[in-house]
């Protein structure tokens, strides 16, 4: 009885985490914003440490755009995408894409092992309070914010961010 309880409870919350980023992404528009656009919203700098321990600071990447992924180790969307996040940035890093995976809640430990068990080649820091996510507005990862070289938000759509990316750098 209290697996069958357990199994219910499991189900309903994976359903409602379903439904909540459904919801997210059918509010977000649907064109992405444009970096001529003045209306657009900045995004909300912040500080985190990445692994090794070094400061982050998103208004001090102004110059280049960033694209930042909001991810946990346990979510299993989050590690099937990581190859993609990979080609990302072989694609567009040396080009001048700055790529940070910001870790939500987890220990440095964790989230150490779990970088180097992928090679993730790219920053990877700490949002151990979750003070980050919650300014982005994060409810259910993976999630992906392409900030502008100015810092403003051109798109949080996770499907429209490889076809802003060649926008901005070209065909692959």
């Amino acid at each position: 009885m209290k697996i069958q309880s357990y199994l219910f409870r499991y189900a309903l919350f994976v359903c409602i985490g379903l439904i909540l980023i459904f919801a997210l992404s059918c509010s977000e528009t649907r064109q992405p914003e444009t970096t001529r656009d003045s209306t657009k919203k900045m995004a909300p700098d912040f500080t985190l440490k990445n692994l090794s321990g070094k400061t982050f600071r998103l208004s001090e990447q102004k110059g280049k755009p960033v694209l930042l992924i909001f991810m946990t180790t346990w979510c299993p969307s989050c590690r099937s995408e990581i190859p993609h996040y990979k080609d990302i940035y072989e694609t567009y890093g040396k080009r001048g894409l700055e790529v940070a995976m910001i870790d939500i809640q987890e220990s440095r430990g964790k989230v150490s092992s779990f970088a180097a068990k992928y090679d993730i080649p790219f920053t990877v820091i700490l949002d151990e309070n979750a003070d980050v996510s919650g300014a982005f507005g994060i409810v259910g990862v993976p999630s992906m914010f392409l900030i502008s070289k100015d810092g403003g938000i051109l798109s949080r759509q996770y499907t429209a961010i490889d076809v802003i990316l060649e926008t901005i750098f070209g065909k692959k």
